[in-house]
């Protein structure tokens, strides 16, 4: 699933993270943004730990965006950093997170905000999947392309570029233990299968929604290429006029996604949008994979 928590601001101004980890609860995989770090709108909670720890035995790993100075110390006396950025959690173990910074305009205008995509590899019933969590700009259609276009090419190259650690080991026995980077060797290849989910901030008539799903043919439905991504409401039946995420402008719009890589798309069993939480200004999506 996927929630874009606003720092656990829900829409009657009340900052509360205990019901973002109410509405999350269930999920074998849990992507959020606007997670905060000493944060004095969020009452310079650290959220990361506290979601961390509000989940006992699964995995995690954070992505900030936003990492600065606060000009406080904490109690250890260490420099307290403000971040601000996308968490993962995971039931099964992270095998390996790769932490991909997006394109960014400056603005003399309205506010431009680091983004970023968290890529984590997680293997479910033997598949492994690359899940990127990620949230893009608010600002307009014309920044957000460049970082559709990264999402994409950080999916296309991910077999060239490969694993974090790969390749030969040439070990020498003069050396005490061996090869010292033996231990950090995976197996196996990069995995074809994906999943883009998070804020993405446009519409499904918007050009950067058509960069991920491929446009539409007069001649019926959407030129998807077999290595691009379908959207998983639209894919598992949901309303192409539904769906609602968040309001832009006091009118309910769909913003948050799961995008499925195309090698998966008929495991989508169903995918629905959490109506009920209160948590943040967005709403749950929750999608389901069959084994």
């Amino acid at each position: 699933m996927t929630y874009n928590i606003q720092f656990g601001q829900g829409r009657d101004g009340k900052v509360d993270i205990s019901r973002i980890v109410d509405a999350v609860q269930g999920a074998d995989v849990i992507a959020l943004q606007e997670v905060d770090r000493f944060w004095a709108r969020s009452q310079m909670a650290d959220q990361v730990d506290v979601l961390v720890n509000a989940f006992p035995g699964y995995d995690h790993a954070f992505g900030a965006g936003v990492d600065q100075a606060t000009g406080g110390h904490g109690a250890d006396g260490r420099p307290q950093r403000r971040q601000f950025g996308n968490l993962f959690l995971s039931r099964e173990p992270i095998e390996y997170c790769r932490h991909h910074l997006l394109p960014k305009s400056a603005s003399i205008g309205p506010l431009s905000i680091q983004r970023t995509a968290l890529e984590c590899a997680v293997t479910f019933s033997g598949t492994r999947i690359r899940f990127i969590n990620t949230h893009l700009t608010h600002l307009c259609s014309e920044t957000r392309v460049p970082q559709v276009k990264e999402l994409l090419r950080i999916h296309k190259q991910a077999p060239h570029e490969g694993l974090p650690v790969c390749g030969a080991i040439e070990v020498n026995p003069l050396r005490d233990g061996g090869n010292y980077w033996a231990e950090g060797l995976m197996s196996e290849g990069v995995s074809a299968n994906a999943i883009m989910l998070g804020d993405f901030n446009c519409t499904p008539g918007a050009p950067e929604y058509e960069l991920i799903t491929g446009p539409i043919s007069p001649y019926g439905g959407r030129v998807t290429h077999p290595l691009g991504f379908v959207d998983g409401w639209g894919y598992a039946g949901g309303d192409p006029d539904g769906g609602f995420t968040a309001d832009v402008k006091k009118e309910p719009a769909r913003l948050d996604y799961v995008f499925v890589s195309a090698g998966l798309r008929e495991r989508i069993a169903k995918c629905w949008v959490d109506d009920s939480a209160q948590g943040s200004d967005h709403q749950p999506v929750w999608l389901e994979l069959a084994d």
